[in-house]
């Protein structure tokens, strides 16, 4: 029984608090939460006594929405603004999907005074249709407008607007076309290549690897990258991969002596006493103790070393008026380290992390042009970081 009078108290706590909310929304202006709010209040148990609240609210929600938003047409209308044509649309709109949401939980019954809620539904369809080819035309036209423009960012308006507009009307005139045709001419496309400033070859698979696209993920909706020019298309900007230096370091071979001695246990011993004597339990019974011994070993260590450093910058241009736009530094090196060793004593002397190298030998040096190759690998890498976080416009 308690469990049930707790149950019916949460309820009716939650119920006041939706009503609460619901008279909020109401008398701050915002009809439609209300509406929203009232209209899921009522969808179960619309004709229990605690539901009446939502009722009044509903009906008073609805009528105040409707006077708004047809005293908000009639003003429209009037003022005869293009850029209003589209309030109208989706105004209509609005006033009929409300009746829509409302429709499922007729009728409503208030009890005190024994009648149906209010809700004076009208068609209006005809007006959605008529508001809705008037801003289909809108849109059309202006795009048109648009799209005969030398202005990008007017493409990419246009294309927006074309998108709504088909949307709309997916049969309207030539959409399609012209969807395609502000894709097409809104888009910056960036021709990216490399200039060799150096006085060095730079491998040709470095450079089909660094301008390997593919793995880059840099077109988005309005920029697409390439890295070999294609017929028909006039490209907005470069990026100029400059290299300007490269640096490769002798073959080295560094060679080291090293001790190493460690304590290991070794059995165990007599514990004895200041005299010598053996220490006995309780039990008399001797006791031992571990036995240490030390060992060590003499390493003779050999470092195969060979660096190469590529320098490089970025920049962006302008392809119309040939201008600078930006430049990025970039510094690069791939280091070739080979560590082997051998030892003479006992091995174990040396730390664990240090055993591998025992097993290591020597081995050929890569050649200068691998070692530009593997340079490329970071080159990629942080050219990739800035064409993402520097995108050609903002």
């Amino acid at each position: 029984m308690k469990k049930i009078t707790y149950i019916l108290i949460a309820l009716i706590f939650i119920s006041s608090c939706g009503v609460k909310q619901t008279r909020q929304s109401l008398t701050s202006g915002d009809y439609d939460t209300a509406i929203k709010n009232a209209v899921q209040g009522l969808r179960n148990r619309k004709d229990a006594k605690g539901k009446q609240d939502y009722i009044y609210l509903l009906e008073e929600a609805f009528a105040k929405a409707k006077e708004r938003d047809l005293q908000n047409i009639n003003v429209w209308v009037k003022d005869a603004n293009p850029n209003n044509i589209e309030k109208i649309y989706t105004t209509y709109v609005q006033l009929n999907d409300r009746q829509e949401l409302i429709k499922p939980v007729l009728p409503l019954k208030l009890i005190k005074e024994n009648r149906d809620a209010i809700f004076p539904f009208n068609d209006y369809s005809d007006e959605i249709i008529s508001s809705k080819n008037s801003l289909c035309k809108h849109l059309y036209d202006n795009c048109k407008a648009l799209l005969a423009t030398k202005d990008k960012m007017n493409f990419r308006r246009a294309y927006d607007d074309l998108e709504y507009l088909n949307s709309l009307n997916s049969n309207y005139k030539d959409v399609t076309n012209l969807i395609n045709t502000a894709k097409q001419k809104g888009t910056d496309y960036v021709s990216v290549y490399t200039k060799n400033e150096t006085n060095m070859v730079i491998p040709v698979r470095l450079q089909n690897d660094l301008l390997d696209f593919s793995t880059f993920g840099l077109n988005d909706n309005w920029t697409i990258y390439h890295s070999t020019i294609q017929k028909g298309i006039t490209y907005d900007y470069g990026v100029v991969v400059n290299f300007r230096e490269i640096t490769i370091s002798p073959e080295q071979i560094k060679e080291k002596e090293f001790y190493k001695e460690k304590q290991i246990k070794d059995g165990t011993k007599p514990l004895l006493d200041a005299n010598g004597n053996p220490v006995k339990d309780e039990k008399g019974v001797p006791i031992r103790v571990d036995n240490f011994k030390t060992i060590k070993a003499t390493i003779f260590e050999s470092k195969q070393f060979k660096s190469a450093q590529i320098t490089a910058k970025i920049d962006y241009i302008d392809l119309y008026t040939n201008q600078l736009l930006n430049t990025f530094p970039i510094v690069s090196e791939f280091v070739f380290e080979n560590i082997y060793s051998k030892y003479s004593g006992d091995k174990l002397a040396c730390e664990d992390t240090y055993l591998s190298y025992f097993d290591k030998r020597s081995v050929p040096f890569p050649n200068n042009e691998q070692m530009i190759f593997d340079t490329g690998e970071d080159l990629k890498s942080k050219l990739k970081d800035i064409l993402n976080k520097n995108k050609i416009r903002k």
